[in-house]
């Protein structure tokens, strides 16, 4: 079972017992999160699309640290101009490791459809 989920303006594919690099949250090292804005869920061949969000499904993981990802190097430069601008970046993240997707029994018709389309 995995989740499409929605947070830092991007979508990431969430398992169970998996850890994701996420846009930095504010949340310290150690402490629980709870992603509400689920956009799939999918369960075999089961799957339940939300309109926009899926709202009977929560995603529940805990903050394992907030880190840098490698340093990117941005080169800029005009031809016959002279100008040269070098720059390095190096971009915040969240390691979440998830804990447990959540469902509750209740399903509306209108978000569910089955893997045969």
């Amino acid at each position: 079972m995995y989740a499409i989920v929605e947070t830092g303006g991007k979508q990431y594919k969430l398992e169970e017992g998996k850890y994701t690099d996420i846009e930095l949250l504010d949340a310290q090292a150690n402490d629980k999160v709870t992603f509400d804005k689920i956009v799939m869920l999918v369960n075999g061949k089961k799957s339940k699309v939300g309109r926009p969000y899926v709202t009977s499904a929560t995603v529940d993981g805990t903050v394992v640290k907030n880190d840098k990802a490698k340093k990117i190097i941005v080169y800029k430069q005009r031809p016959k101009k002279g100008t040269r601008v070098k720059q390095g970046h190096r971009q915040q993240f969240t390691r979440v490791m998830i804990n447990k997707i959540n469902t509750k029994s209740k399903s509306a018709k209108s978000e569910e459809t089955t893997g045969e389309e």
